[in-house]
Parts: structure tokens; sequence; C-alpha cells
């Protein structure tokens, strides 16, 4: 099987987790969520000496979609996901940006391919299932590969907190659904990047986490706040 490595790059305003992963032997790579500064993920990969084949989205938001264009046109790579329900928000990026004062900081995309839940994409040998996690975008995706024990959630779940759902088509109590269905399964062992802060494992944030521990989400009145 092929041995995959990791470099997580923070870019935008918003020390959005940009993801890059690669094959050490063939050293051909992709980037999970290049939210923006586009020449500075190239110019990394480069350094690397490492191949980018592929953008990978887990969502449609600015700060995780927002390079994906530009580095798009200059490699000529495929765009891969997010689910199609999220087409509205990859519609709305340089809109976005230029209200959080950000002009031209990304560009509107839309995906050559389109990500449902059960589907797989392969790096090398090693092949990361797709769940379908809406909540904090109605067409966010969860990437992950159980041997390696390793998550890309987005802005699904952080370390101590969630994502926000008073966005437009957020959903509350789908998020928390999508965290307890679809990722507590995957194992305590998990670890998992967001799309910002420090990694975590699941299993840490069901003892601790003050929004989805395991003796918080059984109760009523659970906070309902988040991170980006």
């Amino acid at each position: 099987m092929s041995q995959i490595d990791l470099r997580i790059l923070p870019v935008t305003p918003f020390s959005q987790n940009c993801s890059l992963l690669w094959d050490t032997d063939s050293m051909e790579g992709i980037f999970v969520d290049p939210g923006g500064e586009a020449e500075k993920l190239m110019a990394e990969a480069k350094k690397l000496g490492v191949t980018i084949k592929e953008i990978w989205l887990t969502h449609g938001h600015l700060d995780h979609a927002g390079g994906a264009e530009d580095i798009r046109a200059a490699l000529g790579i495929p765009i891969i996901g997010p689910h199609k329900d999220d087409q509205f928000w990859m519609d709305m990026i340089e809109q976005s940006w230029a209200q959080y004062g950000h002009q031209g900081m990304g560009k509107n995309v839309v995906p050559d391919r389109y990500l449902e839940d059960g589907e797989t994409l392969t790096l090398g040998s090693v092949t990361f299932d797709v769940a379908h996690t809406p909540g904090h975008t109605p067409g966010h995706v969860v990437i992950h590969n159980r041997d390696m024990k390793i998550a890309f959630v987005g802005d699904v779940i952080f370390r101590g907190s969630i994502g926000r759902t008073d966005f437009p088509k957020g959903n509350h109590q789908q998020l928390l659904d999508s965290i307890t269905d679809k990722l507590w399964p995957l194992g305590n062992d998990m670890r998992f990047v967001p799309g910002h802060g420090p990694m975590s494992t699941f299993g840490q944030e069901r003892q601790d986490n003050a929004f989805v521990a395991d003796n918080v989400i059984g109760t009523t009145g659970a906070p309902t706040g988040g991170v980006m």
C-alpha cells in the first residue's frame, strides 16, 4: 500500500487548514480545501516535490473553496466535491470575500464532479471514503480512511466545538445527527483535521466537547453555538 504523508497549510485571514496529502512513492498529491492563497499552496507543493493531481472540497464556503479555481486553472487538474447541494455557496465565493473586505481573495467555482454519500476517492493505492454530513452546510462531506485513522472534517467539528449553523440552509439538529451517525461510528481513535484549529480525535471530543460529548448530546438544552 502507498505511504501517505500530510502537511497542514493554514491559509486565508480565517486561518483555514488546507491539507496537502501525497503518495511518498509517486510523489503525486492532492489538496483538501484550498481556501485561498493559491500561489502559496502551489509553491509549498513544489518545494516538497509533490505533483498535485486533484483538489478535494469538503464544502463550498469561501475559506475552503476559494483557491480551488486558481489552482485548477494553473495546473489543469479536476476539482472533486463537495455534494451538489453546496453549489449555491460556491456561486457566492467572490461576493462573500468582498463582504468580508477581501476583494479578490477567492473565485467562484463549479467542481468537475460532485460527491455523494458512500462514494470513494483514491490517492495512489489508498482509498478514502466519503460521508455526506449536512448541517453546517447542506452539501458538506467528510473524507476519511479507516486504516490510516484520519478524517478531513471541514467545519463539521473542531477541537472543543462544532460548526456554525446560522448560515443559510444550516441546521443544528442535522449537524448533530451527522456527527453522531456518520462520524462517531468511525471509532474513537479516528484522528481528524478540522477546518480551523488543532487536530483531535473523535474519542477526545466524545469526552469533553461542550457541544457533542456523550454526556451532553443526550441532554436537552445543549448549546447551539460553534465556530466558522
